[in-house]
């Protein structure tokens, strides 16, 4: 778990093209979820290694202690490589975020996404306090095996 609580702290530096929805969209299914911004997360075996294969791929390191985990950007689209920090690959969105990490005026929040989640049947695998206001995540696995990280670092939008 503590792993985990670390990924999500160092997730939040990634970002991609967000979601958008109502943010009182019913729990049926109707509308999408603002899960926020997207990235990928990599687990790798040498961190090096895999730096200079995206580096030859046109990305630039743009965080990252780059020991550990590097944040990979080219254009618009991040990819986060991460060695030793967990087993498999994972998405991981954030609610909240603009591409640049800006805070967005309205958003889906962590919380409402994990009772829409819940309110549809789906496992999650860890959950907000509902009662919290600020940054939270939750993660759940989908149908296939890959673990999906929704890490939100900014508060609760005010309505």
């Amino acid at each position: 778990m503590a792993k985990l609580l670390a990924l999500a702290l160092l997730a939040g530096v990634l970002a991609g093209s967000a979601i958008n929805a109502a943010p009182d969209a019913k729990p049926t299914g109707d509308q999408p979820m603002r899960l926020g911004n997207f990235s990928i997360s990599l687990a790798v075996k040498d961190l090096a290694v895999s730096k200079a294969f995206y580096e030859k791929l046109g990305f630039k390191s743009v965080g990252g202690d780059n020991t550990t985990w590097s944040i990979m950007k080219s254009g618009d689209t991040k990819v986060g490589l991460f060695q030793g920090m967990f087993d498999k690959n994972m998405l991981t969105f954030n609610p909240g975020w603009d591409s640049e990490k800006n805070t967005l005026p309205e958003f889906d929040d962590v919380r409402q996404i994990q009772a829409r989640l819940k309110a549809l049947g789906v496992p999650l695998t860890a959950t907000a306090d509902e009662a919290s206001t600020g940054p939270a995540y939750i993660t759940l696995t989908d149908p296939d095996g890959n673990p999906i990280l929704i890490d939100q670092h900014v508060d609760k939008p005010k309505k």
